[in-house]
């Protein structure tokens, strides 16, 4: 059977978003009774397509009932491992860790969601990837706690000092861009770690022109600022 896809403007669609994004699950329930291909339907704009677990799980995230939404979706037909059609491959558990939304995180792991699931819009990776990267630092914790596997750059960006001095393999590109994530996620002890076995204090990495003490300012971790700039650490302005 064809799925259905269905224009953002169409009635339908605009009535199973608000009941989406307004917590209306008596609305959802009705129109999702009415038309049962609506669970797996596609809503469309433009080149790309988003199903409604998408939806419940979009910019900027906590709706009201969303763990309900996200549930009543599922037991109507929804699938959990869906992807966005369009210019990334992500699926609902990437937006919910995109948006620190932890509610929806979890009732879509409940269901069944794929933890490690690829196709982030941070180089094809994971939902944890995606948390880390944005700063949704609840989502990324939370991640952690539901099993996601993590690396050196994970575990230095989120603090995991042990898990930290359990990866680090010595100096090189991958210690530098822990020591970045490390700065990014406002995290001195990883950063210490780092700094003192070689990482590139001034390292500069491919996807902004923002050095690991640019990174510590943006994030709001003053000490940590300080601390890298009494051992000689550079803004990338300068």
């Amino acid at each position: 059977m064809a799925r259905l896809v269905l224009g953002k403007a169409d009635p339908t669609a605009v009535a199973v978003v608000a009941a989406i994004h307004g917590g209306d699950l008596e609305a959802l329930d009705r129109l999702l009774a009415a038309t049962p291909a609506l669970a797996t339907a596609r809503i469309r704009d433009a080149d790309a397509q988003r199903s409604l677990l998408h939806i419940a799980a979009d910019w900027p995230g906590h709706y009201p009932n969303g763990a309900a939404t996200v549930a009543l979706l599922i037991a109507a037909g929804a699938d959990v491992h869906e992807r966005f059609v369009g210019s990334h491959a992500e699926t609902p558990l990437h937006w919910a860790a995109s948006n620190d939304d932890v509610a929806v995180l979890d009732a879509l792991l409940d269901a069944g969601a794929d933890i490690e699931a690829d196709g982030a819009v941070i180089a094809g990776g994971t939902p944890l990837d995606d948390a880390t990267a944005f700063a949704q630092w609840r989502a990324a914790h939370r991640l952690v706690e539901r099993g996601a596997r993590t690396t050196l750059w994970h575990a230095a960006t989120l603090g995991l000092l042990d898990r930290v001095e359990e990866y680090y393999r010595g100096p090189g590109p991958e210690a530098d861009r822990a020591l970045w994530g490390a700065c990014h996620g406002g995290s001195r002890a990883a950063a210490e770690f780092l700094l003192e076995r070689g990482a590139d204090l001034n390292w500069l990495p491919p996807w902004e022109r923002l050095t690991p003490l640019d990174a510590a300012v943006r994030s709001g971790a003053t000490d940590l600022a300080t601390w890298l700039r009494a051992r000689g650490a550079r803004s990338a302005a300068l």
